[in-house]
């Protein structure tokens, strides 16, 4: 009985790498511990709306406010689209916004849902790889 072909062995090896790779980014994930001000059933959503966070996730600082903790002359700027959420990496907005129950989405993973701000924060720095974000200007 002949051995596997080059392009069953060749789909193997790609399978494991990436599995390889889940489990890289899925351990990346786990390992961050959030030194926000909130508890961690209130950062997941199952207890209402999300808290606050401000976190190292990557080497990238990512803080996270609700609409009704910030004071800044931003917080009624009239962005429809952050569904009272301010998010920032490295002090720059990434615009979040919610989808009733089906979760968070960011500009950088607009096509992606995500049960939080904070997850939807994580993996727009991932997306970035090192990039800055720019912000956005829907008039533009």
């Amino acid at each position: 009985m002949p051995g596997p072909t080059r392009r069953q062995a060749l789909g193997a090896a790609i399978g494991v790498a990436a599995g390889g790779a889940l489990v890289g980014v899925t351990s990346a994930s786990a390992d961050t511990v959030p030194a926000g001000t909130s508890s961690e059933g209130s950062a997941s959503g199952r207890t209402g709306a999300p808290g606050s966070f401000d976190e190292v996730f990557e080497g990238r600082r990512i803080q996270g406010t609700p609409a009704e903790a910030r004071t800044d002359a931003h917080a009624h700027a009239g962005h429809a689209g952050h569904a009272g959420y301010r998010v920032l990496i490295d002090g720059r907005e990434l615009p979040v916004m919610q989808h009733g129950k089906s979760g968070w989405s960011s500009t950088i993973n607009h096509y992606e849902r995500f049960a939080t701000p904070l997850e939807a924060a994580r993996t727009a720095v991932i997306s970035l790889k090192g990039a800055v974000v720019v912000p956005f200007d829907p008039t533009a």
